[in-house]
């Protein structure tokens, strides 16, 4: 967990980040471009006011339709310090947000564990949701046990060719497979309060990508003959070509009702019962928030 010799993703870049950033784009302060009630996230993570989301800038994948290409390849937002954070953590709380719950926030795990140390002194005590790419190393996600409640991982790629091409990691299917591993060791079996809301265990959401069907359904072979029912998944037709999808075939297009529909078929047929499907309605750029830079700084209200 040195940022002096930053090994935080699976990249391992080794860089200091006080003096320049690796290929994530970080530096040694979290940088925050949206902080919101979030009402589209899984319903057991959002409750009647929405999951607490904190959208950090940058990541470390490189994917080319990525719908926040803003925050995460150009790095709009803004640093805040890590009792700012711990500030920010406990204003979510306040606001009656139903979980707290941290958008691609690899590359920040150390101020992240040092602001939930300082706001857990001041009354925290949300649900930590750690919703990532799936990119992460296993020694990561091992700093985490005792600070994350719910793993939100996604599973994009099974193929080298695909991960390669529109993410810039090769690697990414044999890395995820671990790291979710060690997320669903951590974390145990989902865990459901009367409710339905979440309070444990691991959510792994998987969008379904046009002429990608077939490699979805490994996936979800994969998750199947590994974990059952033990985990939740959410199966994803919301994709909507943004960023440079046009130069890679065949992301230049929407997803049809066929290729999702069958990748549902397929993990009926598999048994999955922990499944959330969407409507076809969710492919809609509306869905994309606003990173106007919202709740990051301290109001002069509070």
């Amino acid at each position: 967990m040195d940022l002096y010799n930053c090994t935080l993703c699976p990249r391992r870049c080794g860089v200091d980040r006080a003096e320049r950033a690796g290929f994530c784009g970080a530096g040694m302060q979290a940088r925050i471009a949206l902080v919101s009630l979030h009402p589209w996230e899984e319903p057991c993570l959002t409750g009647e006011k929405g999951a607490g989301t904190v959208f950090f800038s940058y990541c470390n994948l490189r994917c080319c339709y990525c719908q926040n290409h803003e925050i995460s390849h150009g790095g709009k937002g803004t640093e805040v310090s890590d009792a700012r954070l711990a500030e920010i953590f406990l204003e979510q709380q306040a606001r009656g947000a139903a979980t707290l719950d941290l958008v691609t926030p690899t590359h920040y795990v150390p101020q992240i564990l040092h602001a939930l140390s300082l706001a857990k002194e001041k009354g925290f005590h949300l649900p930590v949701v750690y919703n990532s790419s799936g990119y992460e190393t296993v020694e990561t996600i091992e700093a985490l046990r005792g600070s994350v409640d719910i793993f939100l991982p996604d599973l994009k790629y099974a193929e080298k060719e695909s991960a390669r091409e529109y993410s810039a990691a090769p690697d990414y299917f044999p890395v995820a497979q671990a790291a979710i591993r060690q997320m669903v060791a951590q974390a145990g079996p989902v865990q459901f309060a009367e409710d339905g809301h979440m309070i444990r265990g691991v959510l792994v959401r998987h969008m379904v990508l046009p002429g990608h069907r077939h490699e979805s359904m490994k996936l979800l072979d994969w998750l199947w003959q590994t974990f059952g029912d033990t985990i939740q998944i959410s199966l994803m037709n919301q994709y909507t070509p943004m960023y440079h999808a046009d130069a890679h075939k065949p992301l230049n297009r929407r997803l049809t009702t066929f290729e999702y529909e069958s990748v549902v078929d397929h993990a009926m047929a598999l048994g999955i019962t922990h499944c959330y499907v969407q409507e076809r309605r969710a492919a809609s750029k509306e869905y994309v928030p606003q990173f106007d830079g919202r709740g990051v700084e301290k109001s002069s209200k509070q």
